[in-house]
């Protein structure tokens, strides 16, 4: 079960997994390093800065290894403003239609938005050289993950055409300084408008190849499967391997269960279109759906990070469920429901957001 730690939520013993609800200031898009959420599959690895190497290989013209210098010294220094996303972002939800066992019951502080510095992945691509044959990009970390008897880095892959896309990173900085141990220490990938799996910490490898990664992570988990297998209740490997981060709206105050003065409410909270693609509207209602009333976008940091809104509403005394929704740019819009949106394992709840509350 979570647990309380000063200002987190902490869903397992060694603290690995944690967040925390993002505070809506216009002036602070970009969360403080104290307060990212955590992810990690296994202990972190002890990692000697100056035994690292960086190794790109397999459908590439010039197989590439870098030390951390050599790889920040070789090109150019990029920044991008990025939203992670964990792919299991508001699972709890789900546990009304019953378990999910054996997953982590994160709720919507898995999310946070980091001013990332490094090179880019395109920059170093483009030097080892990308074969015709090459189609995805596959990241492995220094991570140990044990599954059914093996153990392996933690790892997945993206497409080429993302990877070579500006903004898809190596970083090695975090909100102005060295990434911290927790967050991939000493190098990561980010890859924005994804989920965060994908954006792999502790990298060490980088392999190309014709078809998508084989590691676990991949081939196993983080995909969508609608059906229950039967044989193995917790199997997905028959489902969709995720990509892009769901459009998805989020009600960060007031909190759940809160108690509020009647009169005007100010809801306040995040969106983030389907793969950060533009915002085109958000709306609250204050009657769990029955009217809406369009929500003001208060601040953003860029393409890649959430969108902070607000609006007022007036509420009587009583008990009330507030809701919010969103729409993007590409016409996509949110389920009304989670039992639209379910799935084995609970990834990518982006049904609309409810938040109960008692007016006095």
């Amino acid at each position: 079960m979570p647990t309380t730690s000063p200002g987190r939520l902490v869903h397992d013993a060694e603290g690995r997994n944690s967040g925390t609800r993002p505070s809506i200031d216009p002036h602070h898009v970009i969360t403080p390093v104290s307060q990212f959420f955590k992810r990690s599959h296994a202990e972190y690895p002890v990692v000697d800065v100056k035994a690292w190497r960086l190794q790109v290989r397999g459908l590439v013209e010039r197989p590439l290894t870098f030390s951390l210098e050599e790889l920040t010294r070789a090109f150019p220094v990029r920044d991008v403003a990025a939203t992670l996303v964990c792919a299991g972002l508001r699972r709890d939800e789900f546990l009304a239609l019953g378990p999910l066992p054996g997953e982590l019951p994160w709720g919507p502080e898995a999310a946070s938005t980091g001013r990332w510095r490094g090179v880019s992945l395109a920059d170093v691509l483009r030097a080892a050289g990308v074969t015709d044959g090459a189609r995805y990009v596959e990241l492995i970390g220094l991570d140990q993950v044990e599954r059914h008897g093996e153990r392996f880095g933690f790892g997945g892959s993206i497409d080429v055409d993302k990877a070579l896309g500006a903004d898809v990173l190596l970083a090695t900085e975090l909100n102005g300084a060295p990434l911290p141990m927790a967050h991939g220490f000493p190098l990561r990938a980010v890859v924005p408008g994804w989920i965060g799996a994908r954006s792999v910490k502790w990298l060490a490898q980088i392999n190309l190849s014709s078809e998508p990664s084989a590691n676990y992570f991949q081939s196993k988990a983080y995909r969508v499967q609608r059906e229950i297998n039967p044989d193995d209740p917790r199997d997905v490997s028959a489902g969709v391997a995720m990509r892009g981060v769901p459009l998805n709206a989020v009600i960060v105050d007031p909190a759940p269960d809160a108690v509020v003065s009647a009169g005007t409410v100010r809801v306040r909270g995040w969106a983030l279109g389907s793969e950060a693609r533009a915002l085109a509207r958000i709306e609250v209602s204050p009657n769990d759906g029955e009217t809406w009333t369009p929500a003001i976008r208060v601040a953003a940091d860029g393409p890649w990070t959430w969108t902070f809104w607000e609006a007022a509403v007036e509420l009587a005394a009583g008990r009330h469920t507030l809701v919010v929704r969103a729409a993007d740019a590409a016409g996509t819009t949110q389920p009304a429901s989670v039992a639209e949106t379910w799935n084995v394992k609970g990834y990518g709840n982006n049904a609309w957001h409810r938040v109960p509350i008692t007016v006095e």
